[in-house]
């Protein structure tokens, strides 16, 4: 039963709250990385995903990457990060809207 529960999240938020809540990066070749680590460094955030890449990203809410994410228009797995299905499911019951759902804060994340 767990499993069909939809997410619903804001649309607009930074990109710092939305991949530390889902722990996936999408890349320019529409693959979706497994996240290890995100630090918050000012502006910028620093991501290291499971097959060992490291990104430094502005902390933006209108990203290519915000905007991949909440598109969903990245969906292959990396093979090398071995994403687990569980998480691609979680991520296929997200959704995201402009005025219904939780409003991440990089203030609410506790490191």
């Amino acid at each position: 039963m767990s499993n069909e529960k939809k997410r619903y999240y804001r649309k607009y938020v930074e990109l710092y709250p939305l991949i530390n809540k889902m722990k996936l990066w999408p890349s320019r070749s529409g693959r979706l990385h497994g996240v290890r680590q995100v630090e918050l460094k000012g502006d910028f955030i620093e991501i290291t995903t499971h097959c060992g890449k490291f990104f430094r990203v502005y902390n933006s809410k209108t990203s290519r990457a915000a905007r991949w994410i909440r598109n969903k228009w990245a969906v292959e797995p990396c093979k090398d990060c071995k994403v687990p299905q569980w998480k691609l499911d979680k991520y296929s019951k997200t959704f995201f809207s402009q005025h219904y759902g939780k409003e991440l804060k990089k203030d609410d994340i506790i490191e």
